[in-house]
């Protein structure tokens, strides 16, 4: 049975029962449990399936990430969850901020040998839900409307050091990176004081907006990845101003 052949029927058998062991994979596409684990492994990293542990899920099988049909440009903001998945190695430490495609990341990353470091709810109840096992919620106040938790006493708390942190926002020019809510940029920019690298996840259609305030200047901003999409005069311009862009 060839690798192609193999992907399909386990994305066959995904789509009937939702959720597989990977003793269930290994006994009904009569495979070895090294070929079953690289297939989880490689469906997963292309945003096919769900890698979760001792087996796969489905796509946006589980509620929390039934999203794509909400949200506008959702197959660019899984190429680009999927890029910055290749930013991540084995024991790092990563903040995973609010929204659609830190949604997708933190789905591609569940079950990696990671901490994953979070303030948003849904993300962090995915998280727990598929039994990631280095999880650290951000504690506080929970915001109902934000779906974030919000630090109380944030100069009381420990910093987190971490290797990347990842974050979206509304706009992205040679200033930098544009955020329209306040509540959620006080909680952001706790998080971001110990971060190793600071990468901007951003689909397309925010590229040269300026929409809210200013949050981050390009020079604080390691890596933005965006969809291959985007203007390439824009992207020209930002790169000729130094910063690495990763186009998905």
């Amino acid at each position: 049975m060839n690798e192609n052949y193999r992907h399909r029927q386990l994305l066959n058998l995904l789509d009937e029962k939702q959720l597989l062991s990977t003793s269930e994979i290994i006994q009904i596409l009569g495979v070895s449990p090294a070929t079953a684990r690289r297939d989880i492994t490689k469906l997963h990293q292309q945003g096919r399936l769900v890698k979760v542990r001792n087996g796969a899920e489905k796509l946006n099988a589980s509620p929390e990430l039934s999203i794509s049909h909400k949200i506008n440009n959702s197959d660019e903001k899984q190429r680009i969850a999927n890029a910055a998945t290749q930013l991540c190695k084995e024991g790092d430490s990563v903040v995973l901020t609010c929204g659609s495609t830190m949604q997708m990341l933190g789905s591609k990353l569940c079950g990696r040998k990671l901490q994953i470091i979070t303030n948003y709810l849904p993300l962090a109840n995915y998280l727990i839900e598929h039994h990631h096992e280095d999880l650290v919620i951000i504690g506080g106040q929970y915001n109902k409307d934000k779906q974030i938790t919000l630090s109380l006493h944030h100069q009381h708390e420990p910093s987190y050091a971490t290797n990347i942190m990842f974050t979206s926002g509304k706009g992205f020019t040679e200033q930098g990176l544009y955020k329209t809510d306040m509540i959620i940029a006080h909680s952001e920019q706790q998080m971001s004081s110990h971060a190793g690298k600071y990468v901007v996840l951003l689909d397309s259609s925010k590229l040269g907006k300026q929409v809210g305030m200013l949050f981050k200047a390009l020079q604080q901003i390691d890596i933005l990845i965006t969809g291959k999409e985007a203007d390439p005069v824009i992207i020209e311009q930002l790169r000729h101003k130094g910063i690495k862009i990763i186009l998905a």
